[in-house]
């Protein structure tokens, strides 16, 4: 191919890994500056990942599949690399026959691919070889034997009643081991998540997590929608996460189609990116707080937010953003008085959240309870692939805002905060790190907001187009990955909330600490039901 289509930062990188694979890559296509698609066979797959690893310190964000025995008759796997320091992202695409559908697992080398190969497995009925843990996954085990996101399976299809085996834990046993049970169903209003703790007097030996009860076919959802009514559902997949993940099924779309937002709507999504950053970590400072007893400090937390929300409602009409993105740009403008009101906020919301800061960190009983607790040590955080605020205190340096510039984020500069500690202090402490550089990227942002159109239109996409739209979240990186079919209307939508990608971290960070320690632990990560099990 012509290395001048891509960018300049991935051509070197395009060029050593199509010359150490010459004859082995069967073809190689770049639909967009920063996005490099590769055909081969599945024996390439661990090579070529492991290569891009080591040598180019790549990063497998994503593993999925995609039904495309109607066109091509096989069923496809993607591998999708990022490549930050050259800001590109490198997909190795991999057919699999229908008359012998089974794959290469890669989570004994890449334990981060752990969920996402079962999610492949459970949902498309690909076999795993080579698992270590083959099990069901996002659906459980009680489920009939159907395949949800094949495209023979009907959405409408009503199933018998489940009747199958229920899930069995592993069996931890030892004197004086005993297994607590904490869920599925919880207190409060947060969505089931089965924890088993097995315990030896105090300390934790062993967590094992089940997830994915509130699994709700969102993927297969998007393939019967118009395109343009994907923004409402891609809104719905994590409450809070509702502005990016639209935002990102945005870009997506508009990457394949070719098009960009205009300059004014970028900048109005940026703004609306930070606001759902800010009122999330600001709730989760005093969160985290709540459960080591400092109620005072999440009252002013609670203030704090309830402030932005406020302003959300009062730029977007949505206490949580709802409403505001839209295909090629955003919705709704704002006038003079909502962005004095936004301005208002910037100005008077630091030196609160200055005080709320230092009310936590003052306080002695607070940090005796948070420091050294629930540790995620970096090379655990790498391994796992743990991304967002997770993997920033645990020594993960990515942030989609700096390393692949979305929305306005390329006309500033984005400062990441990261730590090696893992503990939930440094949890928290990324959150009051992101917060005060928030509030500076707003009030860069309010002074570059230029004048002009809010949406540029989308047109009718091309049939079997493939694109991935990206959004750094609140939580981490969001992923949406789409190929069109005819019609105006998607074949495939994949979704990756970081959740997936975090929960798994939560086993091992709890561990040698005691149960009356894991809902801080928990609520340090916070991480989303929803957005995990979709």
């Amino acid at each position: 191919m012509n290395l001048s289509a891509v960018s300049p930062e991935l051509q070197p990188v395009l060029e050593e890994v199509t010359k150490r694979f010459h004859g082995r890559i069967e073809s190689v296509f770049a639909p967009r500056l920063n996005e490099v698609y590769f055909e081969a066979r599945m024996d390439l797959v661990a090579g070529f990942c492991a290569h891009l690893f080591r040598k180019w310190d790549a990063r497998l964000v994503s593993v999925f599949a995609d039904d495309a025995r109607a066109g091509a008759g096989v069923f496809h796997l993607y591998y999708v690399m990022a490549l930050d320091a050259a800001h590109g992202f490198f997909t190795l695409r991999v057919p699999v026959s229908p008359e012998t559908p089974e794959f290469l697992s890669l989570t004994d080398a890449m334990p981060s691919v752990n969920w996402q190969e079962r999610e492949i497995q459970d949902l498309f009925g690909l076999k795993l070889r080579g698992h270590p843990n083959p099990r069901r996954c996002a659906l459980h085990d009680d489920w009939p034997d159907v395949y949800p996101l094949r495209k023979d399976f009907d959405l409408r299809t009503v199933l018998p009643p489940f009747q199958g085996l229920r899930h069995k834990f592993r069996t931890v046993e030892g004197e004086g081991v005993f297994q607590v049970p904490v869920g599925p169903v919880h207190a409060g209003i947060i969505e089931p998540g089965h924890f088993l703790f097995s315990v030896a007097g105090e300390p934790v030996l062993y967590l094992q997590l089940r997830l994915f009860y509130v699994h709700k076919g969102t993927e297969k959802l998007f393939e019967n929608l118009p395109v343009s009514h994907g923004v409402r559902l891609a809104e719905s997949i994590s409450g809070d996460s509702s502005f990016a993940h639209a935002t990102a099924f945005c870009h997506a779309v508009e990457r394949a189609a070719g098009v960009q937002a205009p300059a004014r709507a970028r900048v109005m999504r940026s703004i609306c990116l930070e606001l759902e950053r800010i009122y999330n970590h600001i709730a989760d400072v005093g969160a985290i707080c709540t459960d080591v007893a400092f109620a005072t400090a999440n009252m002013h937390a609670m203030r704090l937010r309830e402030r932005v929300l406020r302003v959300n409602e009062h730029l977007t009409g949505n206490r949580l953003l709802r409403g505001m993105a839209c295909l090629g740009g955003v919705r709704f403008d704002w006038d003079a008085e909502q962005l004095a009101s936004l301005a208002e906020l910037i100005d008077g919301l630091k030196p609160e959240f200055d005080s709320l800061a230092q009310l936590v960190e003052g306080s002695s009983s607070t940090l005796d309870r948070l420091e050294t607790t629930g540790v995620l040590k970096p090379k655990v955080a790498r391994d796992l692939g743990v991304v967002g605020i997770a993997g920033r205190a645990s020594g993960f340096n990515h942030d989609l805002r700096r390393d692949f510039p979305h929305a306005a984020y390329d006309e500033v500069e984005v400062h990441v905060p990261v730590y090696q500690v893992g503990d939930v202090e440094h949890r928290m402490q990324v959150r009051i790190d992101e917060v005060r550089e928030s509030l500076s990227l707003l009030r860069q942002f309010l002074a570059k907001l230029p004048s002009g159109p809010l949406h540029t239109e989308i047109g009718e996409l091309p049939a079997d187009r493939v694109a991935l739209g990206y959004v750094e979240g609140w939580r981490g990186e969001i992923f949406h990955w789409i190929r069109t079919a005819p019609g105006n209307r998607l074949a495939r939508c994949k979704i990756k909330d970081p959740s997936l990608q975090n929960w798994p971290a939560l086993s091992e960070a709890i561990l040698g600490n005691i149960i009356p320690d894991f809902p801080v632990v928990n609520k340090s990560f916070n991480l989303s039901y929803s957005g995990n099990d979709r």
